[in-house]
């Protein structure tokens, strides 16, 4: 299989830059996923390392060998796109065969490929239909199949499961994940479904407008973003953002969230990595809503809020709480808080919250990093 090295990786359309100076190591037999929304450059990036665009900067790397001036012919590289792209008039077989035939494999070496790939894919029984009486999965299987059956150094895959129904989604996604940890082959995956990003991925790089935000394993990402705009982006439901100000309350360092009468008590450690002194002391505070306590009790010195909206979703509830109101526009600002289906409160119940300290983030306002 295959390492790939991104360096320094520009590419523009007109005056729009699509990627912007991407970097990225990704090693031999590693699953990694391209992860953001619609336009952010994954495709594109995905596209220059199969070569069919050309980077106008930086250089793209296989196994140590510049591939910026070789035809996708010559990369040795397998791509699987978003639409089956199969020859409606050819049989599964032969679609499957096509890249081999196509180099003049000899027949029985294709034949016993062909074979094998169909094993795993448990699409044998299908090998004599053409694609018109194919279902979705079946198709997408197909267009595996004919990536699979080369034994390239690398296989790269643009959303394939981006027009399947949802309970094929899942059959196919654990398909993907086993067949990748079968082979062993150097994978990378573009999606902007965080789920399919987190259950099948080695690592995830999530990008935003052509900028490589954060790098690392799905429990880096979720847990340690190092961007408002990854943590903004990763969870269902996201992360709760909410401006804030660190200021002096009765000798004490305290985060007040804006516009609410919280105060949280800053630890030494979270106070270490603040400039207090200065006059830039926006914040923004982080806290998924897995990481809040709730409790229908009085609890002394946790904060009283009340229910705006609930929602069921079967093996968890999503609460909406308010915490305040900003005069100057009357939005509520809203907290989520995932709870267990049990915890049965009504709109307009008074509940008591705690966060969990060591869970809560703090973004700078002003650069969107994180601080903690």
């Amino acid at each position: 299989m295959a390492q790939i090295k991104l360096e320094n990786i520009v590419k523009r359309f007109g005056d729009v830059v699509a990627v912007k100076d991407f970097n990225l190591v990704i090693e031999d037999k590693e699953f990694i996923v391209f992860l953001g929304p619609s336009g952010c450059g994954k495709t594109t990036t995905l596209r220059m390392i199969a070569g069919l665009e050309h980077p106008e900067e930086g250089d793209i790397l296989i196994d140590g060998n510049r591939v910026n001036d070789l035809s996708p012919a010559d990369r040795d590289i397998a791509f699987v796109f978003q639409f089956y792209a199969l020859y409606p008039h050819l049989r599964v077989f032969d679609n499957i065969a096509f890249p081999l035939k196509a180099v003049k494999v000899p027949k029985p070496d294709i034949d016993e490929r062909v074979k094998k790939v169909a094993d795993i894919l448990q699409i044998t029984d299908i090998l004599d239909r053409k694609p018109s009486v194919l279902s979705g999965g079946e198709m997408q299987r197909v267009a595996l199949g004919r990536a699979m059956v080369r034994q390239p150094k690398v296989y790269l895959l643009d959303e394939p499961m981006a027009n399947l129904d949802a309970k094929l989604r899942i059959d196919t996604r654990a398909e993907i994940k086993r067949l990748q940890h079968e082979i062993g082959a150097t994978t990378i995956f573009v999606t902007h479904d965080q789920i399919e990003a987190m259950s099948l991925a080695d690592r995830i790089a999530v990008m935003h407008q052509g900028v490589l935000q954060q790098v690392g394993t799905p429990h880096e990402i979720y847990n340690k973003p190092k961007s408002l705009f990854v943590a903004g982006f990763m969870g269902m439901p996201t992360m709760n953002l909410i401006d804030a100000e660190v200021t002096i309350n009765q000798g004490q360092t305290v985060l007040q969230l804006s516009h609410t009468d919280v105060q949280l008590d800053l630890t030494t450690r979270q106070q270490s990595h603040l400039n207090i002194n200065s006059n830039e002391n926006r914040y923004v505070f982080g806290v998924r809503p897995e990481h809040i306590k709730v409790s229908k009790e009085p609890i002394a010195g946790k904060i009283k809020t009340d229910v705006h909206l609930i929602e069921p979703l079967g093996p968890v509830n999503i609460i909406d709480l308010i915490l305040g109101t900003d005069m100057e526009t009357q939005e509520l600002i809203l907290l989520r808080v995932r709870t267990h289906p049990t915890f049965q409160v009504q709109i307009g119940d008074t509940i008591w919250l705690d966060f969990d300290e060591g869970q809560m983030h703090l973004f700078d306002r002003k650069t969107e990093q994180a601080i903690w």
